[in-house]
């Protein structure tokens, strides 16, 4: 069967950092060894993306066309969607080639299922959760799908979903075929974010009230053997000069002892890599953090998203604030860049507790004042998803409605502390451009 995987729009934008589409080029991957022939299209990377969409339709002629829906916004306190260009996708297909069979799938899709099987009718069925097994299944079935895991099909005026795969086996993950789409056209592309994405494991165990993960991934962690992922990443390096890397997962350095296996692997081979990826405050020691640098770390992202310890309690992060703090410093310690992810104004702020959270900004520059090694402070209000304890609480609060559509963006930030962001961010600007200047 000829199949065209395609990534739909998931930046805001052409100066939007752009990431390789893994996903895409993994389901790839499979579906040509099954025997199929296989085409992608990232529409991110295209100057006419839709320009693109339909010369590679009308070239290719694929019977079957899946399409990844990876984020429904850009989040980063923004308003604008990018379920409008999904939908201006979906019709062009439908448009240009009305007796192909449109399945859709990814991250965004796997938390609307329902709402976007119902209100795009040129869907033909729709996979939640890892499409690995289930979408070589559908397309040996496709005009008559048996009990796949994460399939989603209409059933009259309503839609069904079975519960989706969250057990694919990545110690045996095959790495994709990359001369699928050339990883060398991602390089240089962006300026802060590695575009190359690496999946070291699947799942995540926490159970932060605004996150995701665990419901598409599972919570049971799921590693790849440490040797196979410095295997992909010195193949990358040889075949394509790719030296810079993101790891994808929720977290990266739980299980203890998992990143740090990948790191003495790549120090062994002398392989010389800069990668990055979401650190846990609460699992650094002096030892493994000066192992991280040595392996070549150029980035310590921290999400610890609570400013305070009350926030840090709302927000279900098992976290105190002296593992930031203590994270801070065995990360100041060393030459590698600093970046903390904070929510602002979330459940139970008051007076007393948004001094705290100024406080805890200015120990995080403190800290990192004689290294100089603070990269970044980001800022951001929660955004509701669907499903997730926040959006229960929101609900209980009055801040959302029975009508609001959680589709599109929307954010807790009830007033009075509707504009604190703003006041952070000041403070923020300053002790950054303050720091790089050398005034107090």
């Amino acid at each position: 069967m000829r199949v065209l995987m395609i990534q739909t729009p998931s930046v805001e934008g052409p100066a939007a950092e752009r990431v390789y589409p893994i996903g895409i080029v993994t389901l790839a991957s499979l579906l040509i060894r099954a025997g199929h022939e296989v085409e992608v299209l990232d529409m991110n990377i295209e100057l006419d993306a839709y320009g693109a969409l339909q010369e590679k339709l009308l070239c290719f002629q694929p019977e079957a066309v899946c399409l990844s829906l990876r984020n429904i916004d850009p989040l980063a306190n923004k308003t604008s969607s990018l379920i409008p260009p999904f939908v201006v996708t979906v019709r062009l297909i439908k448009a240009v080639l009305p007796q192909t069979k449109l399945i859709v799938g990814g991250t965004g899709f796997s938390l609307f299922p329902e709402r976007i099987l119902l209100e795009l009718p040129e869907i033909n069925y729709g996979i939640v959760g890892e499409g690995e097994t289930s979408l070589p299944e559908l397309l040996n079935s496709l005009n008559n799908p048996s009990q796949i895991k994460g399939l989603c099909w209409r059933a009259g005026d309503r839609v069904r979903v079975m519960p989706p795969a969250a057990e694919f086996d990545m110690f045996s993950y095959v790495p994709p075929n990359r001369t699928i789409m050339n990883p060398s056209r991602y390089l240089d592309i962006n300026t802060y974010v590695p575009a190359i994405g690496i999946e070291t494991k699947r799942g995540c165990p926490l159970s932060c009230a605004y996150c995701v993960y665990p419901k598409l991934q599972g919570k049971e962690l799921r590693c790849r053997h440490p040797k196979d992922v410095v295997d992909e990443l010195a193949f990358l390096q040889r075949e394509y000069g790719v030296e810079r890397f993101h790891f994808t997962d929720p977290v990266v350095n739980i299980p203890r002892g998992h990143l740090e296996e990948i790191c003495q692997e790549l120090l062994k081979r002398k392989l010389k890599v800069w990668w990055s990826g979401f650190f846990r405050e609460d699992q650094l020691t002096t030892a493994n953090v000066a192992l991280f640098a040595r392996a070549g770390c150029e980035c310590f992202s921290f999400s610890p998203d609570g400013l305070h310890q009350e926030a840090l309690d709302v927000l279900a992060k098992n976290l105190q604030e002296a593992d930031i703090l203590k994270a801070a410093q065995l990360t100041a310690a060393t030459e590698v860049v600093s970046v903390y992810h904070f929510m602002v104004n979330v459940p139970g702020e008051t007076g007393e507790t948004a001094a705290q959270g100024i406080a805890m900004m200015e120990k995080l520059y403190a800290i990192h004042s004689n290294s100089k090694n603070l990269g970044a402070i980001v800022l951001n209000n929660i955004r509701i998803l669907p499903g997730t304890p926040m959006e229960a609480l929101a609900r209980e609060q009055g801040v959302i409605h029975a009508n609001t559509d959680l589709l599109y963006p929307v954010y807790y930030n009830p007033e009075p502390f509707q504009s604190f962001r703003y006041r952070l961010e000041t403070l923020n600007l300053c002790k950054n451009v303050f720091m790089w200047k050398g005034v107090q």
